[in-house]
């Protein structure tokens, strides 16, 4: 074996031991300081206002009447009230809100019993809340009793994820 083909094996083998010995540490330094928890609630109403005028104008008169119209006595927000996104705060605007760990999601779980999917919250026709378990690994709570079908959610009543408690209030 020629001398160059020894000494470019050996850069490769010091290149793959240096990667090896990054992604380590970028593996210590996770477990130890937790993942980055991104408010994403704020960026999904911004791009919904930013459809153009003809497309807003599209919709039948019936939809954009009931989209301006709330119940009395509905939850107009969702309040994160233990965890560690406590005070975290989502306008209740008709769109599904998505739960667990996962970067896309609207709340982001930074909870070791969250999955990366674990639950929905979504209005009905009728204008009830609906939260719903994605088929999550330690179960979706609400009120102590856990979820296995879609269930509507009345004002004020403790939506449990891991050590997240969630809440829809006024």
């Amino acid at each position: 074996m020629s001398e160059l083909t020894l000494t470019v094996m050996r850069l490769g083998f010091l290149a793959v031991l240096w990667l090896f010995v990054i992604v380590a540490v970028q593996v210590i330094r996770s477990d130890l300081f937790g993942t980055k928890v991104t408010q994403r609630g704020t960026r999904r109403t911004a791009g919904a206002e930013q459809r153009p005028p003809q497309q807003r104008q599209q919709q039948p008169q019936a939809q954009q009447g009931r989209g301006n119209r709330q119940r009395r006595g509905a939850p107009t927000k969702l309040v994160v009230s233990e965890g560690s996104l406590t005070g975290t705060t989502v306008a209740l605007q008709g769109q599904t809100i998505t739960l667990g760990r996962a970067h896309d999601s609207t709340i982001v779980l930074d909870d070791d019993y969250a999955s990366s999917r674990h639950a929905r919250i979504y209005p009905d026709r009728d204008g009830q809340w609906i939260v719903e378990d994605l088929g999550s690994t330690n179960g979706t709570y609400l009120d102590r009793t856990r979820l296995t079908t879609p269930t509507p959610v009345p004002l004020g009543a403790p939506i449990r994820i891991g050590k997240t408690v969630i809440e829809l209030r006024k």
